[in-house]
């Protein structure tokens, strides 16, 4: 009697052994209707690049846009309209964190845990929005409408701490204004950004990251610019701003403060220290015109 390889005698075949280095199955396509559509809009953004395959960055924000997040369907999708290997887009489509690799909320809260804003309170947010919602981070509520996650710098220090909703600001909240935002945005209620253009969907915004128009009446016109916080510095490089004011470094005698001459202005008269005036010359000068006694000769003592 003959057995299976790895049988016993008297016993049936052995299991099959796990398949490993076997690829998936080709991911499904989209149907056919939303296939048309979507080729389309690809062939739009493809034509912006004189390389096709620089065009893969929107395109991936093209199907999010459809989905979401980025599914196989999406990346079988990129793979096919640039010439790449699903492999290609794959290794792009995980490495950076604006695509989604699962199923997510119609609103992205992130709150940013970096230095500044930890520091300013974004750490005590993030951690009293996870209890408040019942999620943890990159997860998403129940009814779908909010995903929380982390970002490591929404580059906006001048208003930390910051939430960004949809890539949208939301500046110098607190654990309650940040409780507030989540409650109105799954209750359905208008939520206004800090600054910016309107609020719209994450698959809204994940289309105009492709590269499409922003057709809402009045989103463009109201993104503005720079806030009093990020035009403080320009203002003070200008010479715009007022003098600053000099805390006394030697108690109580004098003045409380003295102003500080901004380029081009003559020092005041009197000063706190004289360390913390600029002098005409440095100590080692020979000719030493910032009154203190020149060194004394060699072989000459000081009295």
């Amino acid at each position: 009697m003959t057995t299976a390889p790895g049988s016993a005698p008297g016993q049936g075949p052995a299991p099959e052994a796990p398949m490993l280095g076997i690829p998936s199955m080709p991911a499904p396509d989209f149907p056919a209707d939303v296939r048309e559509r979507l080729e389309a809009d690809a062939r739009e953004i493809i034509a912006r690049y004189p390389d096709s395959r620089s065009a893969l960055l929107p395109l991936l924000h093209l199907v999010q846009s459809e989905e979401g997040h980025v599914t196989r369907t999406g990346q079988r999708f990129c793979a096919e309209m640039l010439e790449l290997t699903t492999a290609e887009v794959n290794a792009v489509a995980t490495f950076y964190s604006m695509y989604r690799r699962k199923p997510s909320g119609d609103y992205q809260v992130g709150v940013c845990t970096n230095t500044l804003c930890a520091v300013m309170g974004g750490d005590a947010i993030f951690d009293d929005l996870k209890q408040h919602l019942g999620v943890g981070n990159n997860e998403t509520t129940e009814d779908g409408k909010v995903t929380l996650e982390h970002i490591e710098c929404n580059a906006a220090c001048d208003y930390a701490p910051v939430v960004m909703v949809n890539w949208e600001f939301f500046d110098n909240q607190t654990p309650e204004s940040a409780r507030q935002l989540v409650d109105d945005l799954r209750a359905g209620r208008e939520v206004a950004p800090t600054r910016g253009a309107p609020l719209c969907t994450f698959k809204e915004t994940a289309r105009i990251l492709a590269g499409f128009p922003d057709e809402r009446p009045g989103a463009v016109e109201a993104t503005g610019g720079g806030g009093d916080p990020s035009l403080a510095g320009l203002r003070l490089a200008r010479g715009e701003a007022p003098p600053g004011r000099l805390a006394h470094p030697r108690g109580p005698s004098g003045p409380a403060d003295q102003p500080v001459p901004l380029p081009g202005e003559e020092a005041p008269e009197s000063h706190p220290s004289s360390h913390d005036m600029p002098q005409s010359t440095a100590a080692s000068d020979p000719a030493n015109p910032s009154g203190r006694p020149p060194k004394p000769a060699p072989g000459e003592e000081s009295e």
